[in-house]
């Protein structure tokens, strides 16, 4: 197990002044290692008891016996390494039984038995209310400086466009988005909008704003938070999986994530904000479990918090806390007991509560593009909602090699060390080419709004210029009609858009700055939806006598929905890249309220599955996590080859011999050598060289903070002490030096396979109990060790993909 950049006699190289950044870093970046406060173990009332004992947590004795309290530090992890999940649950089970047990001596202790039971769902309640809050003040910050881009409102600066003109006496239906209290840059600057200097003026203010805003964001992230950038989510699942990465949900993080999120949406760059909010609840989440001992202090414990804390993220982000139960489910969590949904449903609630509370949106909806649709889809119709997912699936892998290919060429070449560089560049075109088009100048989130719209009388939408519009067939609605001349501007404005959309987001995503790829998949699919939508809508209109339309489509009836085509393309699209299915078939048909359109959603849902599997099985959050070198094992694919577990064990054929400790025989300067020469994150003890029978397996990291701790604390211990891994050591002769005796940092019941068990039971294994290691013996002698990298480069392997991309324990 390989344990990157230990230095021998470095026991402060554990310890940081910083107490909340204790989850994940990546190179470059600063990590923390705070454990002062960690969790001190429990002693067992019986001294026979040991259902479990290891790492010295939850054992029957102290952890060292020549100490009175336990060591700070002892049964921690190092960063990039994976937790030991059988041990946090058996940590818990002992805490749980101990507090239990206590509750019955007095009312005081009785009491702490309910606050620790009720803990859990205070932290739900916190979580919740402390993410809606943040995306309240995000979408109104957002909206805002979007707005910023093109005006100012000279009533009150702090007002955007919408709400500038809501309490102007000088506005008139017709001309709703224009009022004399919002001015453009060209009437502050010049005194008139008109003619094509003001134009300029214009063109120009909206660039530099772009350019200014995507400056500060980079700048913010590259200089406090590099963990800020990028949407979290595949660090997220990586996190959930049992990976330790400092520092990557700490409140550096959080706060730069939220300022960065709301300057990277308003500076128009092709991305969204709802990926990020998962990050950004998943922060809160980290952080507000310093306030409880029983999350603070148990790694496993606190991933079950995570995922609740995605939840709620995915809540507010779209305004649906029932997709967010399952985003959490289906897509980034690992370990989802059921006790895990009910939390995760109770603080996806609060949290939606919370933002629909502040109303964002001015429209007491949860959601910016919330729609009803009245007209029902005829079963003719899954003809074109198939098309879409066929085209979703096909933009999936497209983006995915393609955004893949181009995030491997910043890593690889000269152009990862001038991020700022870069995102000014990317934005830069993307404003030049985005200010002549309208539907590109105005935000993703608007876009989608106006392509799932349903056009009825009060639309003064392009969309919407139909001929004809005063011959209703349904009071306050348009029937089907001819397309008039602001549609088909709008249909080629849309065709330009589609084309930006697409090629310009594969190179936002995996910028330098916060990007989420929900929104503009969305607008991508709603955008080739939309028009699919108008086409087949015309083509009813012309051809109505033909048989596909004539027995469900009369002249002149409300029989096709442009703005449905829009909500399916949009399903299809970012199931394409993400590969969701369930979560977000929910999720769409809560944005619209519909439940009749859900076998539509499905349908493309699936369809376009179907299709990026078959071109490739990894979606973007996935090939991401490869790219990065994570060790994440995938719970989805099934290990079909025929291999044993003597094929994946260390060591190989002609390796050197395993690194082993024997349990009586050893001397702190023998270990502290073999610390200082091997990187192996954890050593098998043996009874002796010669017999190889196993007695257990330590962490070096525990090897290390006990022998410096014995070196500080008891008097005598020297370099030829003799370290005892064994119940009782034996007497010694006068003059001779302490004894060091390490038994309860000893995982005795460490978990063993033989070595002709199959490579497939060995997968299911690592994956369902979420293993660091498995030992392989033959006859009681230990043969080798299985790491879970070890695991994942064999399954690279035998996928024909390099195995050397799995960086990190």
């Amino acid at each position: 197990m390989d344990n990157r950049g230990f230095q021998q006699g470095s026991f402060s190289s554990f310890q940081s002044s910083s107490s909340d950044e204790d989850l994940m870093d990546i190179p470059g970046t600063a990590m923390d290692f705070s454990m002062r406060d960690d969790v001190p173990p429990l002693d067992r009332e019986i001294e026979g008891n040991k259902s479990y004992n290891g790492g010295g947590i939850g054992s029957s004795n102290r952890i060292m016996d020549f100490l009175e309290e336990p060591i700070p530090g002892v049964g921690t992890y190092d960063d990039f390494n994976t937790i030991d999940w059988v041990r946090e649950k058996s940590r818990d089970r002992d805490r749980h039984r101990e507090i239990t047990n206590k509750s019955k001596e007095s009312t005081w202790a009785l009491i702490h038995s309910v606050s620790d039971a009720f803990s859990g769902w205070l932290l739900m309640l916190l979580i919740g209310l402390f993410s809606g809050s943040l995306a309240g003040l995000i979408d109104i910050s957002a909206h805002w400086m979007t707005d910023l881009k093109e005006g100012i409102c000279t009533g009150g600066f702090w007002f955007n466009h919408e709400h500038c003109c809501w309490n102007s006496e000088h506005v008139t239906f017709e001309d709703r988005d224009k009022c004399p209290e919002w001015n453009s840059w060209s009437q502050l600057i010049i005194s008139t909008d008109q003619g094509a200097f003001a134009y300029i003026v214009n063109y120009f203010m909206y660039v530099l704003w772009a350019l200014l805003f995507a400056f500060l964001a980079v700048s913010l992230v590259k200089a406090f938070a590099p963990y800020a950038c990028g949407s979290g989510i595949p660090e997220i699942k990586t996190i959930l999986s049992g990976f330790i990465i400092r520092g990557y949900l700490g409140k550096w993080t959080l706060v730069i994530k939220t300022i960065t999120l709301v300057l990277a949406v308003s500076s128009g760059l092709s991305l969204g904000k709802e990926g990020p909010l998962v990050h950004v609840a998943c922060c809160c989440g980290n952080i507000l479990c310093h306030c409880f001992n029983k999350y603070r202090k148990n790694e496993a414990k606190r991933r079950e918090v995570l995922s609740a804390a995605a939840a709620a993220g995915v809540s507010v982000a779209f305004g649906a806390p029932i997709g967010g139960v399952l985003f959490s489910l289906e897509e980034v969590s690992y370990y989802f007991p059921l006790k895990t949904l009910w939390r995760s449903f109770f603080a996806a609630l609060v949290a939606a509560f919370t933002l629909r509370s502040i109303n964002p949106f001015g429209n007491s909806r949860l959601v910016l593009f919330y729609v009803e649709f009245h007209t029902p889809w005829h079963l003719f119709e899954l003809v074109p909602f198939i098309v879409l997912g066929i085209f979703g699936g096909l933009w999936g892998a497209l983006f995915i090699r393609t955004n893949i290919a181009w995030c491997r060429k910043r890593k690889t070449t000269q152009l990862g060390k001038y991020p700022v560089v870069e995102v000014l560049i990317v934005t830069a075109i993307t404003a030049i080419l985005a200010f002549p088009n309208e539907y590109t100048r105005m935000s993703t989130s608007e876009l989608i709004s106006e392509l799932f719209n349903d056009c009825g009388l009060l639309d003064s939408s392009k969309l919407c210029d139909y001929e004809n519009h005063f011959n209703t067939s349904k009071a306050g609605e348009l029937p089907d009609r001819p397309a008039g001349k602001g549609v088909y501007s709008a249909m080629w404005q849309l065709a330009l858009t589609l084309i930006l959309k697409i090629v310009i987001t594969i190179f936002t995503f995996g910028m330098k700055i916060p990007s989420g790829l929900f929104i503009p998949s969305m607008a991508v699919g709603a955008i080739a939806g939309r028009l699919l939508g108008v086409g087949m809508e015309q083509l009813a209109y012309y051809h109505h006598d033909w048989g596909i339309f004539n027995s469900w489509c009369s002249q002149g009836a409300d029989c096709i929905t442009p703005g449905l085509y829009a909500m399916v393309g949009a399903a299809a699209c970012l199931g394409g890249v993400t590969r969701m299915t369930v979560s977000l078939v929910v999720i769409m048909f809560e944005l619209t309220g519909g439940l009749e359109y859900i076998v539509p959603l499905m349908a493309a849902a699936m369809t376009s599955k179907w299709v990026a599997d078959a071109l490739g099985r990894e979606g973007i959050y996935d090939a991401h996590i490869r790219l990065n070198g994570y060790p994440f094992l995938e719970a989805k694919e099934e290990f079909a080859h025929k291999t044993l577990a003597m094929d994946v064990m260390k060591p190989r054929r002609n390796d050197p011999v395993l690194t082993v400790l024997t349990q009586d025989s050893m001397t702190v300067e023998d270990v502290e050598t073999i610390i200082s020469e091997t990187t192996y994150s954890g050593f098998p003890v043996v009874v002796s060289r010669e017999s190889q029978r196993l007695v257990g397996f330590v962490l070096r990291r525990d090897l290390i903070i006990s022998i410096e701790n014995a070196r500080k604390k008891q008097d005598g211990v020297v370099s030829t002490s003799i370290i005892y891994f064994t119940e009782h050591s034996p007497p010694m002769p006068p003059y001779t030096p302490p004894t060091l005796k390490l038994r309860n940092i000893l995982d005795l019941s460490p978990f063993t396979v033989t070595d002709l068990t199959p490579m497939e039971i060995v997968v299911d294994i690592f994956r369902k109990l979420g293993l660091r290691q498995c030992l392989v013996t033959h006859n009681g002698r230990l043969l080798g060790i299985i790491t879970k990298k070890d695991v994942l480069k064999h399954i690279a392997q035998m996928a024909n993909q390099d195995p050397d991309s799995i960086l990190f324990n």
